[in-house]
């Protein structure tokens, strides 16, 4: 068949890779002037964010593999830490999942024992409820009950880190999904992969060379006006963002694009700080009290401090956050001579994860079908969602 993918994120390049595996004729369409969609490298080198690979992406992992990336030299693979800046915090030793846990849990010192064994037995009950609970709760209300430290050091930087969404407002049943598959699924799975190369190497620049090689025809900088203009097409599949898509969408199915319509976002600030000398405990050091929640080592001299759930400081404005983020610098880390290189503000990053969410189905029609990370699925904004989701889309 002719197929086009509209949309060069991640989910529009694993749809067209797929497709291209499966025969068909394939053609790629962005309107930016490159692949990559949010996960994408900057005119000045610098990545539109901090974007986080954990060891359960196994699709993600298998769709670098395939267009020529080698996950090993591309990301550096870390057991899970949320080490702060004293080097302290919760370390999971390599081996299988649940003994993993139970270890590393224990020998965390900054906890009181009581402590310690007050998040094993709350693990071990969602563990035994097959992690599902009520839809209508939140992680707050999921965790009631846990001591203040726990929520303070673990749960809400997870839920932040994997939802993009605050822990009062979070939907648990997406956040136990995302424990069930990360921390319980299986040896590995937890594991930290942080980039080790420009985002545009990790994926958008190798598949594209893939693509062109394999006959793929690969299209950036054309926005279209509407669907009509795919009509000598067999399929087609929108991969583009949930605001764009629900424009292409409403003349064929005007309930799909307001369900898309009703998603609220949730927006991600980086700010790229140039700190000559400066040394982290952990590659990704997570902070507390301030506004970013992890700080990267991206490069020598230069570190990348992340905010997720950012929408009060988006309000702030770009030079306030950086000030607010060079206060913690040196409050937590320390740091004196440093000065804000950049600040970027998502702020579309992802969809807010909310209680009953509902969101758009995939499928608009026998020749349509929808792909991103904010399709009907049981994982959040993610780039392994995006891939899943553009795998499903040509299936």
């Amino acid at each position: 068949m002719k197929l086009a993918v509209i949309g060069g994120g991640w989910a529009g390049i694993a749809a067209a890779v797929r497709a291209v595996q499966a025969g068909h004729e394939v053609a790629l369409i962005e309107m930016a002037p490159r692949l990559g969609g949010r996960a994408r490298s900057l005119d000045d080198g610098l990545d539109c964010g901090q974007h986080i690979l954990i060891g359960a992406y196994r699709k993600s992992l298998a769709l670098m593999r395939l267009v020529g990336v080698d996950p090993a030299q591309a990301l550096l693979r870390l057991p899970l830490q949320l080490r702060g800046p004293r080097g302290d915090g919760l370390q999971l030793p390599a081996g299988p999942a649940v003994p993993a846990f139970v270890r590393g849990v224990l020998a965390h010192r900054g906890w009181p024992l009581g402590t310690r064994l007050a998040l094993l037995a709350r693990a071990g009950r969602w563990m035994a409820a097959g992690f599902r609970c009520d839809p209508a709760l939140s992680v707050a209300v999921l965790c009631q009950g846990l001591p203040a430290v726990l929520l303070t050091q673990l749960v809400e930087p997870l839920c932040v880190a994997a939802l993009n969404t605050p822990m009062a407002e979070a939907s648990a049943t997406v956040f136990l999904r995302v424990l069930k598959d990360a921390l319980f699924a299986g040896p590995g799975g937890a594991d930290l992969l942080l980039p080790r190369v420009p985002l545009a190497e990790l994926l958008a620049r190798p598949a594209e060379i893939w693509l062109r090689e394999h006959g793929a025809r690969v299209e950036t900088g054309r926005r279209l006006a509407s669907l009509d203009e795919l009509a000598a097409f067999d399929r087609v599949v929108v991969a583009t963002s949930s605001v764009e898509a629900a424009r292409l969408v409403e003349p064929l199915d005007a309930g799909w694009s307001q369900t898309a319509r009703r998603l609220r976002f949730e927006p991600i600030c980086t700010v790229y700080v140039d700190a000559p000398g400066a040394r982290l405990p952990a590659p990704m050091t997570m902070l507390t009290e301030g506004p970013a929640q992890f700080v990267f080592g991206h490069q020598p001299g230069l570190l990348a401090f992340s905010i997720s759930a950012a929408a009060p400081w988006v309000e702030r404005g770009l030079d306030a956050t950086g000030d607010a983020v060079l206060a913690q610098a040196r409050s937590q880390l320390c740091i004196a001579d440093a000065r804000v290189r950049r600040v970027l503000a998502e702020k579309r990053a992802t969809f807010a994860c909310t209680p009953g969410l509902q969101r758009p189905p995939a499928r608009i029609d026998s020749r349509i079908a929808v792909a991103g990370d904010y399709v009907e699925g049981p994982y959040p904004a993610t780039l392994e969602g995006a891939v899943l989701s553009g795998l499903a889309a040509v299936a």
